[in-house]
């Protein structure tokens, strides 16, 4: 029996942008505490034009992912993120599911 992916896996596309000469971070989720919307080792990749594929959380955390990723890519220092319920920003980034996660980003350099 085999199984079709439907979802383009966020590395192999962080590869092929990398090649392309395209700028490039990638998120990767490193510890979730309760409710998280995805698994540690979820994968988000991002370019510098905005563009992205993959999934590290879902609605706004996901936005600040990105824009966090786009400082990222610019100036080339990585960040850990973290976003839950105790952070006053949960409610503004849409993490009020009572979890908390914690977001790698880096640049990726082809």
């Amino acid at each position: 029996m085999s199984t079709e992916r439907n979802v383009l896996d966020p590395l192999e596309i962080a590869e092929t942008w990398c090649r392309a000469g395209r700028k490039v971070a990638l998120a990767t989720v490193i510890e979730t505490w309760g409710s998280a919307p995805r698994p540690v080792g979820s994968h988000l990749v991002i370019d510098d034009e905005g563009n992205f594929q993959g999934s590290v959380s879902g609605g706004c955390v996901e936005g600040a992912v990105i824009a966090e990723a786009m400082e990222i890519i610019e100036l080339g220092a990585p960040k850990i993120l973290e976003f839950g319920v105790a952070d006053e920003t949960a409610w503004r980034v849409g993490l009020s599911c009572g979890g908390r996660i914690r977001v790698y980003v880096e640049r990726i350099e082809g």
